[in-house]
This record gives structure tokens, C-alpha cells and sequence, in this order.
């Protein structure tokens, strides 16, 4: 293959390099095509074909299903690794010995204390606030009680940053479930391991002598941090980099990484897939005419959770997290109407020649939504939990964004309104 690309304007050619990923992928560097051609620009909307950076991070192959973070396949993390390594591994670039593992646990407990006046900001919040407001406000309101801005020159300045967030965010996310349940605010048990303290500070009750760890529970929630700790370049995560490029300090594009996330076409698609179980549920749960109603073109009806925009063959998240669906609904014995709709559709799409034709198969999001509805989290803080999960991902794309020096992001446009036009002015009497 030729190392160049040629395009062709008006009858004069340009050539632009070839660069070649370390996966065999191909992009064609266009960084000097307004500069060579007096102003042409590409027009993509959505970035759906344009490489924003170059990142070591994360590969994703969507035709094939693949997923991993450095190097490692997401189904041997999954099986082997806990959040907190792979949270190491993303930032940092490779998993950590047990010694520096304890070191980064023990440092992240240090910074695991959230000022006061933190509080008095969630007290502000009514009850009906939506948890990913208050949770993107909380996050950009830490910017406020550590002012100084991270040297990214000085790896200790770095890392004090890193543990920083690690430490805090997860008491952000249980302060605000507990606030939406009325429940007072707890700052768990340092004891405990990362995943263990999280489940702790959301659900300790206020007069609960000793909380009972379930490891189901938290082998769940486990995997599920585990799968969402990054995506390569989403909406989200983009934007945290975009952001990032213009300097602005780790807490404040983490928040607006945050917002980006909160949308239904983006983290909050598991929360809309309990928002159509509920809809469905309360048609009489007919999970036939549902199916039925999402094969025909002509009905505004969208089976949410099912197929995914990137992955055009199978989710291989999906098939992880749909074992620890089944084990914490087993363990649970829960009997809920909405959770038996689930399985009917679940079934119904791994049967139905309409779906496994099209490749249609239950994604990631509709199987984290049944397990956190089993768990008795609330629908509106799905999202929050997605947020949680990826928050080592963003911290790792902002890293190496900062690091890398990349330049501040400016994307163009292509101009459509009026040319230009002359004021008539109008008769104010």
C-alpha cells in the first residue's frame, strides 16, 4: 500500500501522508489541508470518520467485537483483574505490582475525604434533582476546595490529582443516591476494598449495626466498573479531551465529561431502557406485541438496549455482564414484573429470526439496567454508576491528552446562513 493519499480539487492534486496504527488501522493525515489548499476543509458531522488524536489506550474492532484496554482483552479482565487494577492499568499504562496496587489504594483513602461545604452545595439541591446534575455540579465544585491547577510536568503533582478524584468521586455518587432516598450521608469504611466501600456508602442504613457484604453483588458491580472504564473516543470521552486541550484542570473536564454522558443516545441509555420496561409494563407487559411493534418500520417504537452503533456483530461486554445478570437475580430471588418482562424480550431477541438476522442481541446497557434494578438502585442513577465507571478512562484520556501536549481543540464549520446583507433600520416612532 502507497504511504500517501491523493485528493484531487479543481484539477490539482494533493498528497497527504498515510499513518498506520499499531492495530493495521488507516488514517490519512489531512493536519496541512487548509494550509495547502487556501482553505478546504473536510465536513463530518458527527467525527464519524475523523480520528481526533492518536491514543495507546483502548482498541475497539467493532465488526469483530473487540475490547481492550492496553493491550489486555476486556473478557481476561473481566475474569482476572479488579477495578482498581484496571483503573491502574488505564492510567498508567500497565497493571501494578501488589505493592503498588496497596500504594494506590492507600493513597486513594487518604484523599477520601469531602470538605463540608460540599455538603451544604448537595443540601441545596431539591430532592427531584436529577443525580447526573448533581453530580456534574458536585464534580466542578471540587475545583473550588483544591484551586491550585495540576503541573502535568511534575508526576507527583499528576498523581496527587489522579488519587485525588479516585478518592472523592465515589463518595460524590453515594452522597447523591443517598440524598434522592433521604437517607443521611455516610463516608463508608476504609477497611473495605474500592468496590466493597462503594456498595457500603450507598446502601448502609442509618441503623444497621454490622452491613453484610454480598460477594455476588459485588462481583457484579465489579464487572460492571470493569466494562465501562473506557470506549475509546465517544461522546463523553471527547469531550473530556477536548475540553482538557484547552487547559482547563482535571475536575472541570471530568464535569463536563459528566454532562456529555447524561444523554439517552450516550450513558443514559440503560436508564432508558428501564423507562421502556416500565412503558411496556404498563401496556399490560405483552412483550410479543413489543417485539412485534419494533419489527415494524412504521412504528415510532424503539427497542431500547438492543444492537449497539459500534458494535455491528455482538457486544463482548454483553456476554460478560449477562452471567452476572442471571447469578445476581438468582442469588436475589427477586420477583419483579419488569425484570420478568426482561428476560421475555431477552429471550424473544436471541430466538426471533428478525433479530439474530440483523445481529440485534441485548448490549451491555440492557443487562447493567436489570442488574441495577435488581440491586435497588434507582432508574435515574444508572447513569451515575456509568459515570463512575468510566471515570478512570477519562482520567487516562485526559492524561494523555495533557501530556502529549496535544493542541486546543477547534473544530471547523461550513457556513450555510446568509451572505452578507445590509441594515435597514426600522421606524421606532
Amino acid at each position: 500500500m502507497a504511504n500517501i493519499a491523493t485528493i484531487e480539487i479543481d484539477g490539482k492534486k494533493y498528497e497527504f501522508p498515510l499513518v498506520k496504527g499499531s492495530e493495521d488501522e488507516v488514517a490519512i493525515d489531512i493536519k496541512a489541508l487548509r494550509s495547502a489548499t487556501g482553505g478546504v476543509i473536510t465536513l463530518d458531522p458527527g467525527y464519524k470518520n475523523t480520528g481526533s488524536c492518536e491514543s495507546a489506550i483502548t482498541f475497539l474492532d467493532g465488526e469483530k467485537g473487540i475490547l481492550r484496554y492496553r493491550g489486555y482483552s476486556i473478557e481476561e479482565l473481566a475474569e482476572k483483574a479488579d477495578f482498581l487494577e484496571v483503573a491502574y492499568l488505564l492510567i498508567f499504562g500497565e497493571l501494578p505490582s501488589a505493592e503498588k496496587l496497596n500504594k494506590f489504594h492507600s493513597d486513594i483513602k487518604k484523599h477520601s475525604v469531602v470538605d463540608d461545604d460540599v455538603k451544604k452545595i448537595l443540601d441545596a439541591f431539591p430532592k427531584s434533582a436529577h443525580p447526573m446534575g448533581v453530580l456534574s455540579s458536585l464534580t466542578s465544585a471540587l475545583t473550588a476546595f483544591n484551586p491550585s491547577s495540576v503541573n502535568v510536568e511534575s508526576e507527583e503533582e499528576m498523581y496527587n490529582a489522579i488519587v485525588r478524584i479516585l478518592g472523592k468521586f465515589p463518595i460524590l455518587v453515594a452522597w447523591t443516591m443517598r440524598k434522592k432516598k433521604g437517607l443521611p450521608l455516610y463516608y463508608g469504611d476504609s477497611s473495605l476494598g474500592y468496590v466493597e466501600n462503594i456498595l457500603k456508602m450507598m446502601f448502609k442504613q442509618p441503623n444497621e449495626e454490622k452491613y453484610e457484604q454480598n460477594p455476588i453483588l459485588v462481583n457484579a458491580l465489579d464487572k460492571l466498573l470493569i466494562l465501562h472504564a473506557d470506549h475509546e473516543q465517544n461522546c463523553s470521552t471527547s469531550t473530556v479531551r477536548i475540553v482538557g486541550s484547552s487547559h482547563a484542570g482535571l475536575f472541570a473536564s471530568l464535569s463536563a465529561g459528566i454532562s456529555a454522558l447524561w444523554g439517552p443516545l450516550h450513558g443514559g441509555a440503560n436508564q432508558a431502557v428501564l423507562e421502556m420496561l416500565e412503558a411496556i409494563k404498563e401496556d399490560g407487559g405483552d412483550t410479543k406485541k413489543y417485539m412485534a411493534k419494533a419489527k415494524d418500520k412504521n412504528d415510532p417504537f424503539r427497542l431500547m438496549g438492543f444492537g449497539h452503533r459500534v458494535y455491528k456483530n455482538f457486544d463482548p461486554r454483553a456476554k460478560i455482564i449477562k452471567i452476572a445478570a442471571d447469578e445476581v437475580l438468582g442469588d436475589l430471588g427477586i420477583e419483579d414484573p419488569i425484570l420478568d418482562i426482561a428476560k421475555g424480550l431477552e429471550k424473544e431477541a436471541l430466538e426471533d429470526s428478525y433479530f439474530v438476522d440483523r445481529k440485534l442481541y441485548p448490549n451491555v446497557d440492557f443487562y447493567s439496567g436489570i442488574i441495577y434494578r435488581g440491586m435497588g438502585i434507582p432508574t435515574d442513577m444508572f447513569t451515575v454508576m456509568f459515570a463512575l465507571g468510566r471515570l478512570p478512562g477519562w482520567i487516562a484520556q485526559w492524561r494523555e491528552m495533557r501530556l502529549r501536549k496535544e493542541p486546543i481543540g477547534r473544530p471547523r464549520q461550513m457556513y450555510t446562513g446568509e451572505t452578507e446583507r445590509k441594515f435597514a433600520p426600522v421606524n421606532k416612532r
